[in-house]
């Protein structure tokens, strides 16, 4: 599971390189002059990271409730 996910964020990471162009919007070359943009990374980060782990746990409840009905 661990390694599906690791995949998968290498995956969106070099997509996301890809994506990058030369021609940024004004809005990108704003927040990143005001420091702002560091401020909306880190926010998409906790909101992702917090929806993985979220899953994660999810995932392992449901497999105890599994194993405990197969046990029964």
């Amino acid at each position: 599971m661990i390694r599906n996910i690791f995949i998968f964020l290498l995956i969106l990471c070099s997509i996301a390189l890809k994506a990058q162009e030369a021609h940024l919007p004004n809005m990108a070359e704003t927040f990143r002059n005001d420091g702002k943009i560091y401020v909306v990374i880190s926010v998409i980060s906790i909101i992702f990271f917090s929806i993985v782990l979220f899953l994660i746990f999810l995932e392992r409840k449901i497999k105890r409730l599994e194993d405990k009905f197969k046990g029964n």
